[in-house]
């Protein structure tokens, strides 16, 4: 690709991550009045956003895999054609199951960001790869952190609806401009989809996250909770050995038990607890009543813009970890990371007391993400083939989703259950606020020991691995590879 075109691709691409990222955060100022604008229960209003998560975890492993098979454009623009139309349908809607529905649809776009990160590794000139692919995988934090300033001045200011609508217009115009500027990647693995392994994968990932995500609302030890976690016990270790004996698995499980993708993947983990949770505690710490001794007394509004900073340190730093991960290796700027993200939340315990505090603060948690993000990418995709980078970021970014559902549950558990009367209400005590940001840091350190336990991957390796050039075409007999990308390992110290 010319040097002209790259600036295009990465912008358009970059914005659809960030697109994907505001409608996940557009919704959050409804949170509160969801039950009365859809004239239904708190339990059940919460499936407008269980429903987005749900659809997220299934849908990004299964996208990356078609878009490895048929192309990852077309596959990106479907993701964002769903998105656009999920967001239609939450805009008309005001009632729950069309917003359930709608939420769902939202939901698959969450596929964009892994399919993205692939498409820049086949498209892009090696000494752009690195900071494009920082970017790329930072923008679901930019757009997050953004988002939530920008849906709260719209939620306060006009109808809700206007939310999905302008969320349905942003999904609009960044299909166009894929249309317009992205290319198709000429790689593809071919060969035939895995029905049975999605269905496995499904049931799997539903009861899991099902479990971990109403655990709170149905209870930890009710039945519907230990069932849900009962399915997911039986239905892995079987999926699992389906994936190992097809031949053309929807997860090669193999390639992701090397310890270079294992570790990274858990690495994922952990750093989406750590990220998730200063999204949950920041905000109800600043809009907490100032009577309370430890309050910020912020509004919706002024909460958002707090922490919209956050995002801009994100964006700024995604190029510099691209450039240490070009000088010591994507390893160190993972570990850098984690690093980062501890001594952040060790801070908020200190600076707590202060709005500037929480800007502060939450800017070291954003800085480490960015690094940490950065380099999971060019992690993975030095041990992997080039022939299937989107299913193996697909099945990174749903680590990711794991951990930010797990840091719900634990963050809300432990919010519910340290809690001060005030005048009739039940909110958070200043020590449930404190534990949260211990467990963050301590989060945050188990991604730093994970990340020791990665090989240590040579610096020319490394850069070799995540700039490879593209090899592998379709063929047009059988469907097959015919070759593959000089990726397919890391050479190890």
């Amino acid at each position: 690709m010319s040097q002209a075109r790259t600036g295009p691709v990465v912008g358009v691409l970059a914005g659809a991550g960030i697109v994907v990222s505001l409608m996940q955060t557009l919704v959050v100022p409804l949170i509160p009045q969801l039950p009365d604008l859809l004239h239904t229960s708190a339990a059940n209003a919460s499936w407008a956003i269980t429903a987005t998560l749900l659809a997220g975890a299934v849908a990004t492993p299964v996208l990356g895999r078609l878009g490895d098979m048929y192309g990852k454009r077309k596959v990106l623009l479907i993701s964002l054609a769903l998105l656009v139309i999920g967001s239609l349908i939450c805009g008309f809607s005001s009632s729950l199951a069309p917003m359930v529905v709608g939420r769902a649809l939202q939901g698959v776009g969450a596929g964009v960001i892994p399919l993205g990160i692939s498409i820049m590794r086949d498209e892009l000139p090696p000494q752009k790869l690195g900071s494009s692919m920082a970017l790329m995988s930072s923008s679901l934090g930019i757009g997050g952190a953004f988002g939530l300033p920008l849906s709260a001045v719209i939620a306060e200011n006009t109808s809700w609806h206007a939310l999905f609508w302008i969320s349905a217009a942003l999904g609009a115009l960044i299909a166009g401009a894929v249309v317009a500027f992205v290319p198709e990647s000429p790689v593809r693995s071919g060969g035939r989809f895995d029905v049975v392994g999605t269905v496995g994968l499904t049931i799997g990932l539903v009861a899991l996250l099902l479990a971990v995500s109403k655990g709170g609302d149905w209870g930890w030890a009710s039945g519907s909770t230990l069932g849900m976690f009962a399915v997911a016990v039986v239905v892995f270790p079987i999926w699992g050995w389906w994936e190992l004996r097809t031949d053309q698995p929807l997860v090669d499980l193999r390639t992701s038990a090397r310890r270079q993708v294992l570790m990274t993947n858990a690495a994922s983990v952990v750093v989406g607890f750590a990220m998730y949770a200063m999204s949950l505690v920041s905000p109800q710490l600043l809009q907490m009543p100032t009577s309370t001794g430890y309050g910020l007394g912020q509004s919706m509004v002024q909460a958002g813009l707090w922490m919209a900073p956050a995002g801009l340190v994100m964006m700024l730093l995604s190029p510099i970890s691209a450039k240490l991960s070009r000088a010591k290796g994507p390893k160190v700027s993972l570990f850098v990371g984690a690093v980062i993200i501890t001594g952040g939340y060790l801070a908020a315990l200190a600076l707590m007391g202060h709005a500037w505090g929480v800007l502060v603060f939450s800017c070291l948690i954003s800085g480490g993400i960015a690094f940490a993000y950065a380099a999971m990418p060019a992690l993975i995709m030095g041990a992997v083939p080039a022939s299937e980078t989107a299913a193996a970021n697909g099945l990174n970014a749903l680590m990711r989703s794991i951990g930010t559902s797990t840091s719900s549950a634990v963050i809300g558990v432990v919010l519910a259950h340290l809690t001060i009367d005030f005048h009739g209400r039940t909110l958070p005590s200043e020590s449930g606020f404190r534990t949260a940001f211990v467990i963050g840091a301590g989060a945050a350190v188990l991604a730093a020991l994970v990340t020791l336990a990665i090989p240590g991957v040579r610096r020319a390796a490394a850069a070799k691995a995540a700039a490879a050039p593209v090899l592998t075409v379709v063929d047009g007999g059988d469907g097959t590879a015919a070759g593959k990308g000089a990726a397919e390992g890391a050479a190890v110290k």
